[in-house]
């Protein structure tokens, strides 16, 4: 089930219009646009897709427009189930229609910062009841809490459906570890853009991107050719990319990676309350070095 979930990829944005609604034209470009350079994968409705701010109505049609779209090209994972109560996530699982969803990611209870076994009881209560795949996504700087390596391999052993960690930790010695000790059908993946290449040289198997949204072929060049073992041409790419990655999580994520795709011309420029836009600085530092990939690479005009 985890080859399903191995290279690039990508969590997409909720492209908005300027009036606040959901952006359809721009997220049917969008969607075209990751395809067309390579990723592997789509992510709907996860924390770089505002999932958060949008209501139950809108996440259904936006997961419904994407998987249309998609049209069975490419697998599909659900973002938008993380929680902290873990018998109210279970219930929403349960009366979820999962048709053609291929897996959910879900983000580790936040707030209420559970144990180690909290942790490990809380996902294994929510696989017992998954139709799907899961892929859990440990993101402590939005959680509170880390979900340890012996805690992923715990529960990689313990549910066959448990399947992938989204490791946005960017602690290489603790992926290392999960990498070292996991079973065969459970995959490390890279929550990180910057840290992606390293983690898949020490036996990672791909990443969740928010990069891909703007550079999908160039990013897919980073992770496709490490993987199939081409470690100079992965550094071609990794390089060309690497200045940008700070300037897009400066005032944090999505706003970073919504403005370069501005800049860019691929959407508007607007988030939904508390999300705002990046500051002038961030905005004028990311215009700065899509320039110098420009120049570079010729991608950008």
């Amino acid at each position: 089930m985890s080859q399903l979930f191995r290279g690039l990829g990508v969590a997409l944005i909720t492209p908005f219009k300027q009036d606040g609604e959901i952006d359809y034209d721009a997220l049917e470009r969008l969607i075209e646009h990751t395809i067309k350079g390579g990723v592997d994968y789509i992510v709907s409705l996860g924390t770089t897709g505002e999932a958060i701010t949008l209501n139950a109505k809108e996440c259904r049609q936006v997961l419904d427009f994407t998987i249309d779209r998609i049209n069975g090209r490419i697998p599909i994972v659900a973002g938008h189930f993380g929680g902290n109560d873990t018998l109210g996530l279970m219930q929403r699982i349960k009366e979820f229609d999962f048709k053609k969803i291929d897996g959910i990611l879900s983000s580790s209870p936040s707030y209420n910062k559970p144990s180690q076994e909290g942790i490990y009881r809380h996902y294994c209560a929510v696989a017992e009841v998954s139709p799907r795949p899961i892929i859990i996504y440990n993101v402590p700087s939005r959680t509170a809490s880390n979900v340890e390596a012996e805690t992923l391999i715990r529960l990689a052993r313990q549910c066959p459906n448990v399947v992938a960690v989204k490791d946005a930790s960017a602690n290489m010695i603790q992926g290392m570890k999960t990498i070292q000790d996991k079973p065969e059908h459970f995959s490390v993946l890279s929550g990180d853009d910057p840290t992606t290449l390293p983690l898949l040289g020490v036996g990672g198997e791909g990443v969740i991107s928010v990069i891909a949204n703007l550079f999908p072929k160039e990013f897919a060049g980073v992770v496709h050719n490490a993987m199939n073992g081409n470690i100079a041409e992965a550094r071609f790419y990794n390089d060309l990319l690497q200045d940008i990655h700070p300037w897009l999580y400066k005032d944090g994520n999505p706003s970073g990676i919504k403005a370069a795709m501005h800049i860019m011309g691929m959407c508007e420029n607007v988030l939904r309350l508390p999300l705002v836009p990046c500051c002038e600085a961030t905005f004028n530092g990311l215009k700065k070095e899509l320039g110098k990939i420009a120049d570079k690479a010729g991608t950008y005009s």
